[in-house]
């Protein structure tokens, strides 16, 4: 995990997106500890991250600001379930604090077995 935070720090440095640094960090971390804890990846189809800079055109009134995609591919073919939180659950928080930081959020098929769980998240307009 401490190698994916290293290269989603770099990348938010080399985009001018270093603000993001805090809340993209949580967001990775939650989305690897859930593949982590729940896919059940087979040898060879190890857990995978991605990180993309993606432009907005400003017509959201965004103004065009800086959005950063971090995707956590896995093989696992179950969805993740936002469960609630209480006092007798273990953990079932990360999903929701994905969803707080995150302008969105969602998952996806990818090609082969699996899934993707992807989160964006803006940059501040300067």
């Amino acid at each position: 995990m401490s190698r994916a935070r290293q290269e989603l720090r770099k990348n938010l440095a080399d985009w001018g997106a270093a603000d993001l640094e805090d809340a993209a960090l949580v967001v990775l971390s939650e989305l690897l500890t859930n593949a982590v804890r729940h896919a059940r990846a087979t040898h060879g189809r190890e857990i995978e991250t991605r990180f993309r800079r993606l432009e907005s055109d400003g017509s959201d009134g965004s103004g065009g600001s800086c959005v950063v995609r971090i995707e956590v591919h896995d093989s696992d073919d179950e969805l993740p379930v936002v469960r609630p939180y209480g006092p007798c659950t273990d953990g079932g928080r990360g999903l929701p604090l994905v969803a707080a930081l995150a302008e969105r959020w969602g998952v996806t098929p990818r090609n082969g077995p699996g899934k993707q769980v992807w989160a964006e998240l803006r940059a501040p307009t300067p």
